[in-house]
């Protein structure tokens, strides 16, 4: 079945691109290692807020460097186009992360990370559904392959 988001298409990461990109890698096994002491912590079933406050508390215990809540702003043909959308996080300056506790991750979820990175000029992002146990099974990591 072909997905309605084309963006969302050939998001997953390659064996390739994990050996081209280590920095954001690394980082995204940190990150991985926070939201999954989130989850032992919190269960599942909470709003996205809750998850998201958890793991800024968790990456701050690691020393892991982010910001959250981060405001991004957009390029239309080379004209600023304003507010764009808001990035859960940004861990270390290389990495999206976006929070979601949800049923089940959709298409839409995934082409939504791939815009977030294409407007950001960032390569990897990691969509988190905290709803979802293990926590593990339910990360996706998108690429952007500039």
């Amino acid at each position: 079945m072909k997905s309605q988001h084309p963006d969302a298409e050939g998001a997953e990461v390659t064996q390739k691109s994990q050996k081209e990109h280590p920095i954001e890698n690394d980082c995204s096994h940190a990150i991985i290692g926070a939201a999954v002491e989130v989850q032992r912590v919190l269960g599942v079933g909470l709003l996205e807020s809750a998850y998201s406050a958890a793991l800024a508390i968790e990456l701050g215990e690691r020393e892991i460097g982010f910001q959250r809540e981060v405001q991004l702003t957009g390029r239309y043909k080379g004209r600023d186009i304003g507010l764009t959308y808001r990035a859960d996080f940004i861990v270390e300056q290389s990495v999206i992360v976006e929070v979601k506790a949800v049923d089940a991750l959709a298409d839409i979820h995934r082409a939504q990370v791939l815009s977030y990175l294409r407007l950001s000029g960032l390569k990897l992002g990691l969509l988190l559904n905290f709803n979802v146990f293990p926590v593990v099974k339910a990360i996706h990591r998108v690429v952007n392959k500039l």
